[in-house]
């Protein structure tokens, strides 16, 4: 007698008609998804990243050009003072303590990894001032891995659309969420559709839900609306 295999889950079935037709719409809407910061190398993205905590990319973008003129390597930057780095970004948000880090975090880089950007999760989080996220981006847009960044764009349109649970009130538990249900392909990508889409159209105070060809499937939307998602 053959075997019989139970019937699929209905939240499982809904959740993979959500994420497909997610995918679909952004594929359309954001057929070119990539990171905002300007960049050469993949020193000089990591020196942007850790900028860019509680920062917008436009202001880093504005202090980086000189930052990276005066400092273009991991070795340079390792022989300065907090205090000189400290000039060329107090115009971001907290610039003492991410002028030591990324002081750190250069002199790290030359000790431990022969001035490289290493590329592994593991080794990226032993760097001063990089994290979990910061490491996900490194390893997104510089080696093509499949990893997931969550930032607040990311944790907020993920929550509202219905990507992930209310469960998931962590960036680790909404990563995890989001990499069991996205293709490992479209990984990169998908992180900056999260993240260009959480900043300009689903905004945290003021969703521009009119801008959105997603509202017939968001959750928040149609909860507010007191329908059902069309899925």
């Amino acid at each position: 007698m053959p075997k019989q295999h139970p019937p699929e889950n209905r939240t499982t079935m809904k959740k993979a008609e959500l994420y497909k037709k997610a995918i679909e719409y952004f594929e359309k809407a954001i057929p070119i998804a990539e990171t905002e910061l300007d960049y050469s190398t993949p020193f000089d993205l990591l020196v942007a990243v850790i900028l860019s905590a509680q920062c917008t990319d436009k202001r880093v973008n504005m202090v980086t050009p000189d930052l990276i003129a005066r400092y273009p390597t991991a070795a340079e930057m390792a022989e300065a003072h907090p205090d000189e780095i400290y000039n060329y970004i107090k115009s971001v948000s907290y610039p003492n303590n991410k002028a030591k880090h990324l002081v750190g975090m250069a002199q790290k880089l030359c000790s431990d990894f022969g001035g490289e950007v290493p590329d592994t999760l593991e080794e990226l989080v032993t760097l001063p001032g990089v994290g979990r996220k910061t490491a996900n981006v490194i390893l997104s847009v510089v080696w093509d891995r499949s990893a997931m960044a969550v930032d607040t764009h990311v944790f907020r349109v993920s929550h509202r659309i219905g990507l992930v649970p209310k469960r998931c009130t962590t960036p680790y538990s909404v990563e995890m969420e989001l990499m069991k249900h996205l293709p490992n392909e479209i990984v990169p990508k998908a992180h900056h559709w999260l993240i260009l889409h959480g900043r300009y159209v689903c905004k945290a105070r003021t969703p521009e839900c009119g801008k959105c060809g997603l509202t017939a499937i968001c959750g928040e939307y149609q909860k507010k609306h007191k329908q059902s998602p069309a899925l």
